[in-house]
């Protein structure tokens, strides 16, 4: 897939795991844990707002675009 999710390279950035993040955020560790590995088919923009929020981060430093 095109679209690469650095979501655990922020979150060693920020030395936050995911459980820490799953409380602030609001989402279940099962969701977070499936966007984390790359596996997630869509992201709503509202959950990535309360990532970015969190993470103290812009959806660029989550989302990557590779061919």
């Amino acid at each position: 897939m095109p679209i690469v999710v650095n979501l655990d390279v922020m979150m060693a950035r920020r030395k936050m795991s995911l459980n820490e993040l799953s409380e602030k955020v609001g989402l279940t560790l099962a969701n977070l844990s499936v966007l984390k590995t790359g596996k997630a088919k869509a992201i709503r923009f509202s959950t990535l707002e309360s990532i970015c929020k969190v993470l103290d981060c812009q959806p660029a430093d989550i989302l990557e675009y590779s061919e």
